[in-house]
């Protein structure tokens, strides 16, 4: 998902914006009875507070007695490592021994705890974690450091500029004195909140730059972390849905009476989108689903197919859309020119297919209503929930636990699985806790899938073979469109996700026209961000193109870039980077078993910038094997350098995955697709070796969750061309080469 944004809400939640803030920095810990309020940028309460026995001078930190040292993540944890990345944060200017470090989600408080690049709005997406907390997270480490610095020298009676903090333990060298921090949380939490604390010198940084363990391995390793579907409450009953089997579809008559026979099954109750069989237990429930008799009423259903609306976006690529860019007059160009370059690259609807199925717990009762799951988007779920229920916004209580992965699909704009979850609540009078459980198949066919696309791209080069002139059409539909953040992401009829990446093309080009056809009007299927949202398809197009008129002015592919990217230090910087530890400049060891090829790629996305090299051995048959992927990254200060290889490692196989295979169909408005075994993902055995370089940097941190994925898919066709002399412009690739 990509939220580039500020004041989110500020349009459709203007409630909201009354108790909004900025920096929350120091304000009221979980469970602090202090009535400190954060001001704005930098505030702090003029009281810290004891919580539950624990020093909590801010919103993000609590110390106990025994020296733990709690840290409150803002973000949700769906493996991408942000634990492990704020807790970094703050333990580096605390200075803490990074074995007494815990992690635990916070609840939903925008006015604490918002994402500082979004607005007063709260939540995970975007690669924005590591970005929006990099200095709020520091100063809540330094803020706690100074007053256990400040407690211990009116303790030992010397000047705080003499004491030092290591590994947990206050120092004063002069007097041999020492303390570890839960000795002197007491004391700190007495004192005044500094309002202004010195950061420290990057020279100076002992965690940050360094590969610490992750904070949530030994959990995850062991069992004991806790997901959504951990959650068991008193009472509770777990509850499956039969969805129409066409978007828009609605229950026109069900018969339950062979449902509610099965043994287990508590009750059968119809909501807004379907019918939920609640029962003591998953197993109990899906059967009482599978008895159920529904006839659907599907007159306003949707009853489009895949092939049905390529067709129609071809026709409409015939002429021109909403112009998104336009440097010169590249119609003019293109239209004197002696030869014109032309390619069209057709994109399907992909599923986000994150290994935890979406799921929910929720309880509702006089005091409101209270829900446990991998929340991502906080504040618009707590206002959907509000609505929904009628109650007032600090009454509905958001529990945050581990998500087994998301993609964006758990940001979903509408809350749909949230909402879903309400609506059985309130129909069953909330007499019981509702564990919601979607299955793979609910999954794959529940819709908000990357859009389907087409780009017709033309360009003309000089007589040097530099482009001279660039047009590119996309097609497709909006995901922003109808959400919250449509005021802001939408302008003058451009979605501006729908055409990053294109429109913000890097390559100098004199004259440069993008233009885009939204349409929302005719396909009703639903679409929302997936990971790495505009740039899965206008990285592919423009970097696969680029090959080719690489390839017509007789040139080397990375060399062609670099000539383009003068004006884009960093692009050249991981294009070079990426190029070298590859050795681009040497000839491919040969393969007894098929042509080997190699291919390049560099783009940039949430303000990070990645270059690939992918190599592959193609076999007679058409058949081909990924070796080998080269990746180098410039994201700014590499807070946890492993944490930072393991996402470009992740971005890397989820792409392939996609490109290789990845995609959603639809045949008479039927989603054709149900479970891996038709939407495979990427095995082990199939991961290529990776490599992962980090450039160097003192720039602030940029995004690491998304920027792996682009590049990969257009270096894999350029790789696949540079072995067979084939284009691939049609994803997911399948058995293209066997054509």
């Amino acid at each position: 998902m990509n939220f580039r944004i500020e004041n989110a809400f500020q349009t459709t939640r203007r409630g909201f914006l009354k108790g909004g803030a900025g920096l929350a920095l120091a304000v009221v810990a979980p469970g602090m009875a202090s009535a400190a309020t954060a001001a704005g940028p930098g505030s702090t309460p003029a009281d810290a507070a004891m919580v539950d026995g624990a020093f909590a001078p801010n919103a993000f930190l609590r110390i106990g007695t025994d020296g733990a040292v709690t840290i409150v993540s803002k973000h949700l944890e769906m493996g991408q490592g942000v634990y492990t990345g704020l807790a970094t944060l703050v333990a580096e200017e605390l200075d803490a021994d990074w074995k007494t470090v815990k992690v635990e989600g916070a609840p939903a408080d925008a006015k604490r705890y918002n994402n500082l690049l979004w607005g007063p709005a709260q939540g995970t997406g975007g690669s924005t974690a590591i970005a929006n907390s990099f200095e709020q997270m520091r100063r809540a480490g330094a803020t706690a450091r100074a007053m256990l610095v400040a407690a211990a020298a009116e303790q030992w009676k010397v000047p705080a500029s003499q004491i030092t903090v290591k590994h947990g333990v206050v120092s004063h060298a002069a007097s041999g004195r020492k303390s570890g921090f839960g000795e002197l949380s007491e004391a700190a939490s007495k004192l005044p909140v500094p309002a202004e604390v010195k950061l420290k010198d990057p020279k100076d940084f002992t965690l940050i730059g360094r590969s610490a363990p992750r904070v949530d391995s030994v959990a995850k390793t062991t069992g004991r972390a806790v997901f959504t579907q951990d959650i068991k409450l008193p009472g509770m009953l777990t509850a499956v849905v039969a969805h129409a089997p066409r978007f828009g579809g609605r229950v026109k008559s069900v018969e339950d009476k062979a449902a509610r026979a099965i043994p287990g099954v508590a009750d059968v109750v119809a909501i807004p989108n379907g019918v939920a069989v609640l029962a003591k237990d998953f197993w109990s429930a899906k059967k009482g689903r599978d008895a159920l008799k529904i006839e659907w009423d599907e007159s306003q259903a949707y009853r489009g197919s895949s092939d049905a609306i390529l067709s129609d976006y071809r026709e409409l690529a015939k002429t021109p859309g909403l112009a998104a860019r336009k440097d010169g007059d590249a119609e003019a160009e293109l239209g004197k020119a002696n030869k014109v370059f032309e390619a069209e690259f057709a994109f399907p609807f992909l599923a986000h297919a994150s290994m935890e199925p979406l799921n929910c717990v929720m309880k509702f009762d006089d005091k409101g209503c209270e829900v446990w799951n991998g929340e991502q988007l906080h504040t618009g779920d707590q206002f959907a929930l509000a609505k929904t229920f009628g109650i007032k916004l600090e009454q509905v209580k958001l529990n945050m636990v581990y998500a087994g992965g998301s993609f964006g699909r758990r940001a979903n704009p509408q809350s749909d699985y949230l909402l879903e979850t309400a609506q059985i609540v309130k129909a069953i009078n909330g007499r019981a806790p509702v564990k919601l459980v979607w299955t793979r198949e609910d999954d794959m066919r529940g819709g908000f899938y990357r859009p389907l696309y087409l780009h017709r791209v033309r360009a003309a080069l000089d007589a040097k073979g530099m482009p001279i002139a660039w047009q590119q059409r996309i097609v497709g539909q909006s995901i922003i469109a109808g959400s919250p953040f449509e005021g802001f992401l939408i302008k003058d009829g451009i979605d501006v996700t729908s055409v990053e990446g294109a429109a913000t093309l890097p390559y100098t080009v004199p004259n440069l026209h993008v233009d885009l056809h939204t349409t929302n009007a005719q396909v009703k299927v639903p679409v929302q961000w997936w990971r790495s949202v505009g740039s899965t398809h206008t990285a592919f197009s423009t970097e696969v193109f680029l090959d080719e008129l690489a390839g017509a002015a007789g040139k080397d592919p990375v060399a062609y870039r670099l000539a383009l990217l003068e004006k884009h230090p960093r692009h050249a910087g991981v294009l070079k980077l990426a190029a070298e530890k590859a050795g681009w400049d040497k000839p491919l060891a040969a393969s007894k078993s098929g042509k080997r090829g190699r291919g390049v790629a560099v783009h940039e996305s949430f303000n990070s910038f990645v270059a690939q090299v992918v190599e592959v051995t193609v076999q007679k048959d058409g058949t081909f094997k990924v070796d080998r992927v080269v990746c180098a990254v410039d994201c700014g200060i590499a807070v946890n350098p492993d944490v930072i290889k393991a996402q470009m490692e992740g971005g890397i196989g989820y792409a392939l995955s996609a490109a290789l295979t990845g995609a959603i169909t639809l045949k008479d408005g039927v989603v054709e697709q149900s479970n891996f075994n038709d939407y495979p993902v990427l095995r082990i055995s199939d991961m290529p070796k990776i490599e992962v370089h980090i450039v160097k940097s003192a720039q602030k941190p940029t995004g690491v969750g998304e920027p792996g994925v682009p590049p990969l898919a257009p270096a894999l066709a350029n790789a696949l061309h540079a072995a067979t002399g084939k284009r691939i412009r049609t994803l997911p690739v399948g058995d293209q080469l066997k054509a």
